[in-house]
This record gives C-alpha cells, sequence and structure tokens, in this order.
C-alpha cells in the first residue's frame, strides 16, 4: 500500500510543487484533480484543475509523470468528480464530455485509473436514476475500456444540504446498487472506496468490504463524525444534514485498525489517497498541510 493525497485542496498551488512537499512529507503517491481548466463546479474542494486534460500531448503526459518521480510521487488515478446524471440536459453533455477527455489523458498519460461520480438527478427515485444510468454509461464506460482505462465510482451519497435534497447526487451508494453497478459492466469499473460514507448510511464496514473488496481498485482515507446532538434534533432522515461532520483520519467515528484489517483480508494493495474536507484545517494551505499531515500520522502504522 502507498499513503497518498487527493490534490483537490490545493487549487493555487502548482502540480509540481504539491508534489515536492508531499514527497518530502512522506507521501508517495498523488490522485490529480483534473476538473476543466476554465473553471468547474461551485463547490466545495472541487474545480481544481491541476493537469489541463484538453488537448494533452503524449509528451505533455510522460514530463508530468517525470517531474513528479523527481520527488519520489507517482499517480494513482485521476479525479473528477462531476454529476453525469445530472437533470439538466447541457450541463450533463458538458460533464460527460470533460469525463471523457479525463479519460483520454489517463490512457495517454499511461494510467489505469479514473475516479468520478455515477451521479444522480435528485428529484428522481433510485431506480429511476439506474435506468438513466444505464443508458447514459454505456458510451462512458465502452470508452474507458476501449482507453485501457478502469473507471471508478465513489461510494458517497452526495448529500450535505437541501440542494441535494431530497435524493442526492450519486446513486452508487449502497449495497444494492453496487450489485447492479458489477452486473451491468462487471470488471470494465471499479469502485473508488471511502470509508466516511458508510458511517453516515450506518452500513457494516467489515461486512461491506468482505463482499466488494475485489473490486476496489482505488481507496480514499477520510473520516467523519457523528454529532450526537445534531442526530437528535434532526433525525436520520435529515441524510446528513447538520449531523454529519466530515473530519481527517482518527478524528471520526471510522475505526482504522478494522479498516485495515478488512483491506489486507481481501488483499488489496492498492493506494490510501487521503482526502481532505475538514473545516477545522482549511482557510491556508499551511492549514491544509497540517491536516495532511495529521491524517498521515493515523494512517502510517498500518501501511506495510
Amino acid at each position: 500500500m502507498q499513503i497518498g493525497l487527493l490534490t483537490a485542496p490545493f487549487e493555487d498551488t502548482e502540480l509540481q510543487d504539491v508534489a515536492a512537499w508531499a514527497g518530502a512529507n512522506g507521501f508517495s503517491s498523488l490522485e490529480v484533480a483534473c476538473w476543466p481548466s476554465l473553471g468547474g463546479e461551485n463547490r466545495r474542494y472541487a474545480g481544481t484543475s491541476h493537469i489541463n486534460v484538453d488537448g494533452l500531448s503524449a509528451d505533455q503526459g510522460q514530463d508530468i509523470i517525470s517531474g513528479l518521480a523527481e520527488h519520489g510521487v507517482s499517480i494513482s488515478g485521476l479525479g473528477y468528480y462531476p454529476n453525469p446524471l445530472h437533470a439538466d440536459e447541457a450541463h450533463r453533455e458538458d460533464v460527460i464530455g470533460h469525463l471523457k477527455k479525463v479519460i483520454t489523458g489517463a490512457s495517454i498519460m499511461g494510467l489505469s485509473i479514473v475516479n468520478t461520480f455515477v451521479g444522480g438527478d435528485r428529484t428522481l427515485n433510485v431506480d429511476e436514476n439506474w435506468r438513466r444510468a444505464q443508458k447514459i454509461f454505456a458510451p462512458i464506460v465502452a470508452h474507458a475500456k476501449d482507453s485501457g482505462v478502469k473507471l471508478c465510482f465513489e461510494n458517497c451519497p452526495m448529500i450535505f444540504s437541501y440542494d441535494e435534497w431530497p435524493g442526492g447526487h450519486n446513486i452508487a451508494y449502497s449495497p444494492i446498487i453496487w450489485r447492479r453497478i458489477f452486473e451491468e459492466w462487471g470488471d470494465a469499473v471499479g469502485m473508488n472506496f471511502d470509508p466516511s460514507h458508510l458511517i453516515l448510511q450506518f452500513i457494516d464496514q467489515n461486512r461491506f468490504i468482505k463482499e466488494f473488496g475485489p473490486h476496489m481498485a482505488h481507496v480514499h482515507a477520510k473520516d467523519l463524525m457523528i454529532d450526537r446532538d445534531g442526530l437528535y434534533e434532526r433525525g436520520i432522515l435529515s441524510a446528513g444534514m447538520g449531523w454529519q461532520v466530515p473530519r481527517l483520519c482518527g478524528l471520526g467515528d471510522v475505526d482504522w485498525s478494522d479498516f485495515f484489517s478488512s483491506l489486507y483480508r481481501v488483499g488489496y494493495d492498492g493506494p490510501i489517497i487521503i482526502e481532505h474536507e475538514d473545516r477545522l484545517f482549511e482557510g491556508t494551505d499551511e492549514k491544509i498541510k497540517r491536516g495532511f499531515l495529521l491524517a498521515r500520522d493515523v494512517l502510517q502504522p498500518f501501511i506495510k
């Protein structure tokens, strides 16, 4: 396993500078944020473009990889997390077009992983969204397969505020949907697993890893704290609004010992990428770095 980080919080820092800091501080892998270079979604920790995949050449791609290697850092995958099932057709076509460019860019660079969301129309139920996903994603999955790239979906419900209410912006969050995904597309797709999203849903972590571990091609390390007072006040049907708090590893309710024990048992030996969404450690690059270092120290004893 390798400890790395998702570059999205360093939106104003050049990728090589992020790599220089990461390599000097014990991180050996980066998931590189690849939103459109002319601006992405107006969402926290989204919109960062550390590699402009639009028109990326093979030489440019190899220059990037070589530059990172000088700092002892490799790329675990390219990350772009939009909503390909968005209700607005124009928006949907824009993000799908860019997602295909990210897939092409990964292929040009010789990378095998692109991480994204399935997405969802929050006004539709899960079954209605799934029928749309089967149709909309068929050509995207085919493009990834033809490009030699595994498309990996994150297991996040994407429901944190009234902007996502009531159905959320990503339907790939529960075991019943993940079984459909792998029955539909098999090994052409994978899971980008984040344990914090199981805490939100009160889903058994060890059981989930046991069932879906063989499909996990990429793993995020993010914690989540359940604010029990907020949960008492609002109830579970508020779906996280007012009671779920994203935290850095070790500051929430994820059992990291069980997490790594379960991953080792299913044979996962890939990257462990720290995802930073902790408001207590944001605002400046120095605070963001402190957060990443804290998470690194929590995870390091489990990495062999």
